[in-house]
């Protein structure tokens, strides 16, 4: 049972992300592995520090791995420890990028020119000198160290970049979770008080009848109609004794219905995202609770005279349909924060790309953005 149970936690969270770091985590071991085996033969001196040095570079791996364990890490905090496990992971590559032979950094040029283009402006002056790097290198002209250098600290200040469009992301879906929960929690009390006392601020309405004197109180459930002559303070109590516990419930769950019909109809435009983090997910639970309350709010402004010609519905389903109309009109408010989840999640380089030179063919192997 417990070896179920591990099983089930493991497999909890952002898994793909999860496996994508053990992979890499894996990789890495295996260059580790190799370069040790490859350096063996060295000076003492110069075998001891690279020695030190992938020692640190297994260390970095071990705290990537225990980050993304499922009994390290919570399920609520789990994307967030999938972006420790790359920090540890980037860590280590930089690692093993200093301690390799002049040669040996050829391979992973690509990998490194790919990932600045990736983070860095075009206009970057450390993303510049890495692109002069890769056109003057070659099987025949290693980069120098001091070249090396170059390339590590552009690396450093990429990867910082990649952290801090994280940690952008992260903290934007943070407040969409909490605004929503907050919406939500307004809604539900919203309801509630409409429970408590019905006829305090009712979602009815009194128009006349056709071809008669006498009026009608029309409510989203219940209507009464209200004789010739009867006084406002009358005709106000008749309106609050019509309206119904219910009558809120009905219209914020209309609201919400109509909400769904547009967060799914936003799907079509919403892009998706490589981060660990359910941005399009929460972006839509947002836009359910914001119907259901601009739902209420419009039937209040149209009550209240706010739309002319509108004031006066004459049947529960013409209610219930305005309803509809200002569930799904949430989307006038949730676009703006749609627009900045698509700006969060736009891929590729922060600026237009600039040409640059081939690099040597000895570099010409295949790209990994993850660097």
């Amino acid at each position: 049972m417990d070896k179920w149970r591990r099983c089930r936690a493991s497999e909890s969270g952002p898994w793909e992300h999860r496996e994508g770091i053990q992979a890499r985590i894996s990789e890495l071991r295996a260059l580790l592995n190799d370069r040790e085996e490859a350096h063996r033969e060295g000076a003492p001196a110069e075998h001891r520090r690279k020695a030190e040095l992938l020692k640190k570079a297994r260390e970095e791996l071990e705290k990537a791995e225990k980050a993304i364990s499922p009994e390290h890490s919570p399920q609520y905090k789990r994307a967030a420890h999938v972006i420790v496990g790359r920090i540890h992971i980037d860590a280590a590559h930089n690692i093993l990028l200093r301690s390799s032979e002049k040669f040996e950094v050829l391979p992973l040029l690509p990998g490194v020119l790919a990932f600045l283009h990736e983070h860095l402006l075009p206009d970057d002056p450390r993303r510049m000198e890495a692109e002069k790097i890769a056109r003057e290198t070659s099987e025949k002209v290693p980069p120098s160290e001091v070249q090396r250098e170059i390339l590590l600290e552009a690396m450093g200040v990429a990867r910082q970049a990649r952290i801090d469009e994280a940690m952008r992301v992260r903290s934007f879906v943070y407040i969409v979770w909490w605004l929503m929960l907050g919406l939500t929690g307004l809604a539900i009390l919203v309801a509630i008080l409409g429970f408590i006392n019905p006829g305090a601020v009712p979602l009815c309405f009194t128009p006349e009848e056709a071809n008669a004197a006498d009026k009608v109180a029309v409510c989203p459930i219940d209507m009464t109609f209200i004789k010739e002559g009867t006084d406002p303070a009358a005709t106000r109590a008749l309106v609050a004794d019509t309206a119904r516990g219910a009558d809120f419930l009905i219209i914020e769950l209309v609201g919400l219905v109509a909400a769904c019909i547009a967060a799914a109809a936003a799907l079509r435009r919403m892009r998706g995202t490589s981060t660990p983090f359910a941005v399009p997910l929460t972006l839509a639970l947002l836009k359910l609770p914001t119907g259901a309350l601009t739902a209420v709010l419009g039937i209040l402004l149209m009550r209240g005279g706010f739309v002319p010609g509108l004031t006066n519905l004459d049947s529960s389903a013409q209610i219930i349909a305005w309803a509809v109309i200002f569930g799904y009109a949430q989307q006038v408010f949730t676009h703006f924060v749609d627009n900045q989840a698509q700006s969060l999640l736009a891929t590729g380089p922060p600026g237009p790309a600039t040409p640059s030179a081939p690099t040597s063919p000895l570099v010409s192997v295949t790209v990994d953005r993850d660097a």
